[in-house]
Parts: C-alpha cells; structure tokens; sequence
C-alpha cells in the first residue's frame, strides 16, 4: 500500500514501514534510484536484535482507509498486539508513524533507519531499491540538537556519489548509529509509553525544513483527500448495474484514482512521460529534472509522445472554459507545436513533409533509420497542430504559418493491402512478422484514443484495429495497451468488446489496486492505471459527436452515472 501527496509517494508493507520488502520511497525531487526505508525494529528480553520475517508476525489486518489517506496495519508479534499507523503529509515529502503496543513499555519495539547503494544497473530487478551491503560506496551521517530545523530533533545525511538527501525526524525519540561499518539507525520513544508517534521528512541539503507533528499530518491528509474525493471528477458503474463484472471495474476505477493522486499529480510529471531543435520545446521520453535524457538508450528516437501537453491543455480547457487557462498554457502549446512544424521535414521528391527517419514508433521495435512516416505519430501530428491552432484563435491571435503548412502537407498516413501500415516501407507481410506485432498496438489508437482526424479514413482505421485484434499478440500486451484497445472498439461501436479489454485476464491489477505489468515490466506499472480512468471517462461521458449517454458501455446489464467529467476530444 502508499500514502502520499503527488509530489511523494511511501509505500508500505505489512508492517506499515518497509520492514519485510524494500517498497519504494519515491519523489518529483530526488534523482536517484533510492529508497529511504523506515522499518519496525523488534528486540528481544536482552535487547538484542531480533532478526523477524513476516512469517513470525499473526492476526495480521491491514487497511487503507481512502477518505482519510491513512494505513492502519495490525499484527501480533509473539503473542503481544502491535498497531502502525501510516499517514503522509500533503504539503511536504513527510511521513508521520504512530506506534502502539505493550512491546513499547518492554523496550522491545522500535524503528531503524536503513540506506542503501544503487548505481541504477538494477532499476528492474529484485530488490531494485539496491543493496544494503554495499557500504563502502556511499555514506551516512547522523546530526542531534538544535539548528537543524522546526520541529527538526535528528537528521541522517545521506551521500550516493554526487547525490546527497537529507532524512530529518521530529517529536520525542532517541537515536543511534547501530556500527560505523553500517548505514542503519536505530529510533527508540524517550518515554515510557505503550504509544509512540513520530514524523519523518525527507529534503535536499539547503532546504528550509519545518516538520510538523503527527498530528498536524493526520489532519491535513484527511482534508486534502476529503476534499479530493468530494470536489474532482467520479464514474459510478456499480450502483444498478446488474453485469457481474461491475464490481471489479469500480474496485479498479477508486483504487486507480487513490493511486494516480498519489503517484502522478504534482506539478512535475512522472518521469516516463525536454532538448531543443532550432525553435520550440520537446517533450522526449524520460528525463530528469534538468531536461537530460535518463534514463534508457533510445528516448530521443521517440516522437509520439510530442503532442501530448497540447492535449493535456485541451482537456484542462473543457473542464473550465476559462480565458485563465489559455493564458497558462500559451507558451507551452505555442513551443510544443513550435518544434513539431520544425522537427518535420520537406521531402522534396513527394513534395510532402516527412516525419523520419531516423526515429522509433510507440512499439520501440523498429529499425530507427528506416521508420519513416509511421501512421499513428502521422495522425497524432496533425491532430496536436490542429488543436495548436485552436488554441491560438481562442486567444485571437495569428496561427503561425509553419504549423499550418506542415499540418495540410504531412505525408499521407501509409496504407497495406487496405489497412494502414506501421510504416511507410514496412515489408508488405509485417502482420504475420512477430517482429512488428509484439509490442504497442498503437495502430488501433488511429480511430479511438486519437478522434477522426483529416487524413485518416475512419473505414481503414476501423479495419486496421479488427485485425489488431485478430492479429496481435495481445499475450505480449502489457500496461495502456489494453485501455487504448477499449477506446478504439467504444469508438468503433463495439461496447462490449471495450469491457473485455478493460477486464482482460492479462490487464490485471492486485488486492491495493496496484497495476500489474504483465510480462514486460515490474509491479506496479502506472500508465495502466492513468490509461484505465481515461478509457473509462471516454466510455462513460462519451466524445465529441457521441449522442447516448455512456457510449462505451452496453446498454443491457449496465447503469453508469458520471459527475464532474468532460467529454474526450
């Protein structure tokens, strides 16, 4: 499970610390591949050291309450109750933990502080946070006292070759290197108490700090979810609906919308989600804060991905119709579109603007420097400029020339045999070439997450994803693509071919809502979840020119009621 705000994200095992399994402590701000684990420490009668697994705990109940954002995880340790409570700020990258137990008062329950070594080289496989045993390739150092902060009693400066972090605690505890040779710490309460309540922030050096209390963090999550849950967006397909699958596609649609708040909505983008050209801002895939390509070897060979914020502002305009938004976004869609006109060039043999090579297609399993012309990244690029000119007649300015030109000029999208093609001078069998069918379908997006565009037929397109489907090996599939198949069918009028693809056996996710990544990527891959909620709000408030309520959905077995939803372009 996590608690979290957006901008930090703590995930948490049984315990409701990171006792057992090396769950992630993850932020917008910290470069690095590192967790910062906060563990229960048992002892035994001598105060030694236990070395406990989760085996040795019983009666073990966890639960996630959503309205409040607060992990409550109970267990008994050798016969003795033991009671985490979990809970983040929403302010800040803090965590606050309470502690109750007999175990307390024995001294034979506390917390550690653990850090570990990760060069990266491990990013997707076990234990992925790093290693523990690496010591000699980083260091740790502990500060007590006044200075350090508001509220701020102990800090433990962390230093991974140029990488410093700074882990600050506050209320009332005591705190210990346990050896110089190693990079754990050991946190007792100063009292004698069955309950123990602390706060834990994680910064960079040269921040302002001011930690609050547990209590202070309890309220202010309760209000923030409170006011998320009441104030943003909701799908209901549970309540009247008679299908059988409607109770495990809302379990997804509540836990999908806890989990996104938690990992991706801060004000900086997950990272797998900038380097300039002669004009405009590019949006490549992985970056860190700084723009640089990191990490992955092919991020700049990938376009699709370009038009992007220019929908993402669309769609923050439907929702408010306000000249304040078109305000924001300007630069941004103006730059964006800017480098698209720029990045496409002039084919003076076709007379016509190309788009590569050299460049990969959404699949990555192309040769670079044969892709040319690839049909979807063809459709999304003239779909991102046509908004791009929207944009800039809302605010009754001129739409430059270049992206007019290059929109009205762009390559046809490349056609096989009546079906369009993943690119232009693909070998003319490539639907029975494993090579081309095993990844991204993003053929079926052309007439389904993308709406009709000039330029692409939408007979073709509705053709061309009935032999995605048949052709495809969706056993490959992994992430959004089981979402992009559900709005292409909703769009292409098969509803109940959109359930299935939402619920398919192989687009799982787990008991806290996690998105599996199937057999590409490691647990939890959330472009599943964010992909899942934006097939959903399509289906469910429909498209422009869909006229039944809940389009995606079919009509018998189904009641879905939406509030505070847009329609999808």
């Amino acid at each position: 499970m996590q608690v979290g705000n957006g901008h930090f994200a703590f995930g948490a095992d049984v315990t409701g610390l990171q006792t057992f399994l090396p769950f992630a402590s993850m932020s917008d701000w910290a470069w690095k591949n590192d967790s910062l684990p906060v563990s229960l420490l048992f002892l035994d009668d001598h105060k030694d050291k236990m070395n406990v697994t989760e085996s040795d705990l019983t009666d073990i109940k966890q639960e996630l309450d959503l309205w409040t954002g607060v992990i409550t995880s109970q267990f008994r340790f050798q016969g003795q109750p033991v009671v985490v409570t979990t809970i983040a700020s929403q302010t800040s990258s803090v965590i606050g933990i309470h502690l109750q137990s007999p175990l307390l008062l024995t001294g034979q329950l506390g917390v550690y502080l653990d850090f570990p070594w990760n060069d990266g080289s491990q990013k997707f496989s076990a234990p992925f946070v790093g290693s523990f045993n690496d010591t000699n390739n980083h260091t740790t150092s502990l500060r007590s006292g006044g200075g350090l902060g508001g509220n701020i009693h102990a800090q433990i400066k962390h230093t991974l070759v140029a990488s410093t972090f700074l882990t600050s605690g506050g209320d009332q505890f005591a705190i210990s290197r346990d050896s110089p040779a190693t990079h754990r710490y050991s946190i007792h309460p100063k009292s004698s108490s069955q309950a123990f309540a602390f706060s834990l922030a994680y910064s960079l050096p040269g921040e302002a700090v001011t930690l609050a209390p547990y209590t202070t963090i309890t309220s202010e999550s309760a209000q923030a979810w409170n006011m998320f849950w009441a104030q943003t967006g909701f799908v209901d397909v549970f309540t009247g609906s008679s299908d059988p699958r409607a109770d495990e596609l809302q379990r997804r649609i509540i836990l999908s919308r806890y989990l996104m708040r938690v990992n991706a909505a801060g004000d900086t983008s997950p990272q797998e989600v900038q380097e300039g050209f002669t004009i405009g801002a590019r949006w490549s895939k992985e970056t860190d804060p700084s723009g640089r390509s990191a990490p992955g070897e092919i991020n700049e060979l990938l376009i699709w991905q370009q038009p992007h914020p220019i929908v993402f502002a669309e769609y923050e305009y439907r929702a408010t119709g306000s000249q304040e938004t078109l305000e924001k976004w300007k630069v941004v869609v103006n730059e964006t579109a800017n480098w698209m006109a720029d990045f496409a060039w002039w084919n003076a043999s076709t007379s016509r603007y190309d788009l590569g090579p050299p460049m990969y297609v959404v699949s990555e399993d192309t040769s670079p420097n044969a892709t040319r012309n690839p049909a979807f990244e063809l459709a999304y690029w003239r779909f991102g400029l046509g908004l791009a000119e929207t944009w800039i007649q809302r605010l009754h300015l001129p739409v430059p020339s270049a992206w007019t030109e290059v929109k009205e000029r762009l390559a046809p999208l490349p056609i096989e045999d009546g079906l369009y093609a993943v690119y232009e001078g693909i070998e003319p069998d490539f639907w029975t070439d494993p090579t081309y069918t095993n990844d991204h379908p993003a053929l079926s997006g052309l007439h389904g997450w993308l709406p009709p565009i000039n330029g692409v037929n939408d007979t073709v397109a509705k053709l061309t994803a009935d032999k995605v489907y048949t052709a495809w090996n969706i056993s490959n599939c992994w992430g959004w693509d089981f979402a992009m198949l559900a709005m292409s069918a909703a769009r292409n009028g098969e509803a109940e071919k959109a359930v299935e693809w939402l619920l398919h056996p192989l687009y799982q996710f787990d008991d806290v809502g996690m998105p599996i990544g199937g057999v590409r990527v490691p647990t939890p891959y959330f472009p599943g979840s964010g992909s899942l909620l934006l097939a959903i709000a399509m289906m469910s408030a429909g498209w422009d020119g869909s006229e039944d309520p809940a389009p995606g959905f079919p009509a018998e077995g189904w009641s879905v009621r939406v509030e505070g939803i847009s329609r999808a372009v």
